[in-house]
């Protein structure tokens, strides 16, 4: 006897989150792994992600974009990257990787001599005149390899 085909659509995997509740994200080298990661983004993240997005963008808009290492990247053509979004439980960071050389120098250090962070919390206020300077700023320096 045969079996009666479905014809209901298959349902949507919900994304898989890991430790601190960063997406897990296939690696991809464009925009659309990029909003993948921002859609799966938990709670109110997904909504800032996508303003950081917009952004980045808007400062940048031949920006490159990929999803490496489970976190969104930001570069230009044949420089590198400049910039790495991660989710954390609490918090988004934002890794600015020649933040050392931005002005003013984002708020905080890393264990990277050159890399400098921008925690985003919930109930934080992003002043985002600062942070597309900074995005600016990045973008015209030699980036990461990576």
């Amino acid at each position: 006897m045969a079996k009666a085909k479905s014809t209901q659509a298959p349902l949507k995997a919900e994304p898989v989150l890991l430790s601190g509740g960063n997406p897990r994200i296939a690696k991809g080298y464009s925009d659309a792994p990029v909003q993948a990661y921002i859609a799966a983004m938990p709670g109110w993240k997904s909504e800032v992600g996508r303003r950081l997005d917009r952004l980045i963008v808007r400062a940048v808009p031949d920006v490159r974009k990929a999803v490496k290492w489970n976190s969104p990247f930001y570069g230009t053509e044949g420089e590198g990257w400049f910039l790495g979004i991660h989710c954390f439980a609490k918090y988004i960071k934002v890794a600015f990787f020649r933040g050392l050389s931005l002005k003013p120098v984002p708020p905080v250090e890393s264990k990277s001599k050159d890399t400098r962070y921008v925690h985003i919390h919930e109930d934080g206020r992003l002043d985002e005149e600062q942070f597309v300077s900074w995005v600016k700023q990045a973008s015209q320096l030699p980036g990461e390899r990576m």
